[in-house]
């Protein structure tokens, strides 16, 4: 095992300790900072989704940023502006928080749509545009981003072209198991006086030779070809109004190669892909009226995928 591996490793079984109930949603967080994706987490008030991502956040020996979604944000309050230095006799650049490695976006679907979409160029082309000049944002980005459930009330909704920005998504919940919420409760004084400990093990520069490891691990033609099924057998259900873009089937397949990284392995089997499925595929799959009338749900259709395409040997 490699030391970037090893820390990563650590570092994602310590965080475990602290993110009680949520194994799938630690595992999906160094997913996506080894792919360099993004990450959308919805969920109700209180079921951790800020503690989440905050703790994840710290782990990096980057720089981090938060930021609290408001009606009133404007894009300029996220990406920065110029402003005359009257000293110096110049226009300066106030670069805004989106200039981190970690951007902690706290209830997104609080901004007006067109604060959303100051996020649109940082997530795709990894820089900002600000009065026509382009800025590069950091080699090492990745935001996380949490929501309200859609339709709460003084929430916009997400555009299709935003929720595909996102790599992954994961969906938060109240717990009904007493032992767990007991845990939660007694946990939440450890988090509170939380110190850095696994700070110093990993670093961007571990994080970045761990994602190059991920860059090599191998991925079948079978495996390839699976892959792209499962996104064509939901493009082409009649259930679907918007389907699931090219980036569903690109991300499955970095994600896949980064699971099987965590999982120890250096190749991907198809229970990697349907693991990854629930999480890339569900929110790229906008369905017709009609249909959500009668109660189908993206996630219906990804299972139904997953049981229906079959499995490469």
């Amino acid at each position: 095992m490699t030391k970037s591996r090893d820390a990563i490793l650590r570092a994602l079984d310590h965080l475990k300790e602290l993110i009680l109930g949520y194994e799938d949603l630690v595992k999906l967080l160094f997913v996506a900072a080894l792919t360099k994706g993004s990450i959308l987490i919805e969920g109700p008030p209180g079921t951790g989704k800020t503690t989440a991502a905050k703790l994840f956040a710290e782990l990096f020996g980057g720089t981090f940023k938060r930021i609290q979604m408001t009606p009133d944000l404007l894009p300029s309050d996220i990406v920065g502006s110029y402003y005359f230095d009257v000293k110096r006799g110049e226009w300066v650049l106030r670069k805004g928080p989106i200039f981190a490695n970690v951007v902690l976006i706290d209830e997104l679907n609080r901004a007006p749509p067109r604060t959303q979409s100051a996020l649109l160029e940082a997530m795709q082309e990894r820089q900002v545009t600000i009065d026509g000049t382009t800025h590069r944002l950091p080699e090492v980005f990745l935001v996380i981003a949490t929501q309200m459930p859609t339709g709460a009330e003084g929430t916009y909704p997400l555009t299709p072209v935003l929720l595909d920005r996102f790599p992954y998504y994961y969906v938060t919940k109240y717990f009904n198991d007493e032992r767990v919420e007991e845990a939660i409760v007694l946990k939440a004084e450890e988090i509170e006086d939380y110190n850095q400990r696994e700070r110093d093990t990993f670093s961007l520069e571990l994080l970045e030779e761990a994602s190059k490891e991920v860059s090599r691990v191998y991925v079948s033609d079978k495996v390839l070809r699976y892959i792209v099924r499962l996104v064509l057998f939901l493009r082409n259900r009649e259930e679907v109004l918007v389907p699931p873009s090219p980036r569903a089937s690109i991300w499955l397949y970095r994600g896949s190669r980064a699971l099987a990284y965590l999982e120890g392995l250096d190749y991907v089997v198809p229970d990697h892909v349907k693991w990854l499925a629930r999480y890339v595929l569900p929110h790229r799959v906008h369905l017709k009226p009609e249909y959500q009338a009668e109660g189908v749900k993206p996630l219906d259709l990804v299972e139904l995928a997953i049981k229906s395409v079959e499995v490469p040997k």
